[in-house]
């Protein structure tokens, strides 16, 4: 069992810059694949970035590409996404998962989330 706890959320406005951290328990991490996901208001949850255990990044598209950066430390069963440049469509609440597989459909430990909010 993998046990996910985020943080590092909160109101910044546009064009600030947030790092949140994703600390992991109850085994190491080293072996999993490490990702992202966010859920806006009314929306459904998405993904945006991954990180296997052996490198090789991910992103979701144009839309965080150059702006967030996804990385982990397996000894310090962390894993970060540093985010520049926010935008208000930002604004979700972001989960952290985790998952065995270096390419999972579908991933097998979720944390509760931590709220991002970007004001205009």
């Amino acid at each position: 069992q993998v046990q996910l706890v985020e943080s590092g959320g909160g109101l910044v406005q546009a064009g600030d810059s947030l790092t949140l951290s994703c600390e992991a328990s109850g085994r190491s991490i080293r072996g999993y694949s490490m990702a992202w996901f966010r859920q806006a208001p009314g929306k459904e949850r998405e993904f945006v970035a991954r990180l296997r255990w052996m490198g090789g990044s991910k992103y979701s598209g144009d839309s965080v590409i150059g702006r967030f950066t996804i990385s982990r430390d397996d000894a310090k069963n962390t894993l970060w996404l540093q985010m520049n440049s926010l935008k208000p469509e930002d604004t979700a609440v972001y989960y952290c998962a985790a998952s065995p597989l270096q390419i999972p459909r579908n991933y097998d430990y979720w944390g509760q989330g931590t709220q991002v909010t970007v004001s205009s």
